[in-house]
Formats: C-alpha cells, sequence, structure tokens
C-alpha cells in the first residue's frame, strides 16, 4: 500500500512540473504542429483568452495565449475540422478578432496570410 502512494504521489509530481513550461522555454519557431501544440498546452502564459462559445459558426474554437500582452499564439479550429496556430499575432488584432460582428470577415481581412502558421 505504500508503495502504491509513493507512485501516485510521484506520477503527480512529475505531472506538476511537466506543466511548469515557462514562456522563457518556447523556441523561437516550432518544427511541426504537433510540437507547438504541447508546448502551448504545457506553458503557463501571462495571458490565456478564448473566443466565446457560439461566437463563430465558421470557427469551432480560437484561443489566443500571450507571453508579454503585447504578442502571442492564435489556435484555432474551423467548421472543416482544420486546426491551426498562428505565431506573433498582436493582443490588439486577438481583441478586434473576438469582439468582431462577424468573426470570419475579420480574419479574412485582418489575419489570413499575415502571420506565421506554424506547419502541419
Amino acid at each position: 500500500m505504500k508503495n502504491i502512494f509513493l507512485v501516485l504521489v510521484l506520477a503527480l509530481i512529475f505531472r506538476a512540473t511537466a506543466k511548469a513550461q515557462t514562456c522563457d522555454d518556447l523556441p523561437a519557431n516550432f518544427r511541426s504542429y504537433n510540437e507547438a501544440t504541447r508546448a502551448i498546452q504545457n506553458t503557463s502564459f501571462v495571458l490565456t483568452d478564448e473566443l466565446p462559445f457560439g461566437k463563430s459558426s465558421w470557427f469551432l474554437s480560437a484561443a489566443y495565449y500571450s507571453c508579454d500582452n503585447y504578442f502571442g499564439y492564435l489556435v484555432y479550429s474551423t467548421q472543416d475540422r482544420k486546426e491551426h496556430i498562428l505565431e506573433g499575432v498582436p493582443l490588439k488584432v486577438w481583441t478586434e478578432f473576438k469582439t468582431a460582428k462577424v468573426t470570419v470577415t475579420y480574419y479574412i481581412q485582418n489575419v489570413k496570410g499575415k502571420y506565421r502558421m506554424v506547419p502541419d
């Protein structure tokens, strides 16, 4: 019984330290979408924000992660089930995207093709 308890405690400690990645640990560029996804999920960001559920019919989900409150990652999935990560998106662009009357129109006019997309 003691051994099982010890294993559980060690597993919890390992999980907590694995999630403790900071923004300083993020690479300048990601080699793949999977690498970027893992890094973003395991990083403690200064700002994390999400598109309200039901705000858009085209975007199934969208989230923004920033280390410095100026630039960050825009992570989104679309109706066709494709998931993307854009790097270096200004916080101002995220805020305008999130509050736009029509998010897909704002995206096409102000985001699409303007920021580095993490490779698939």
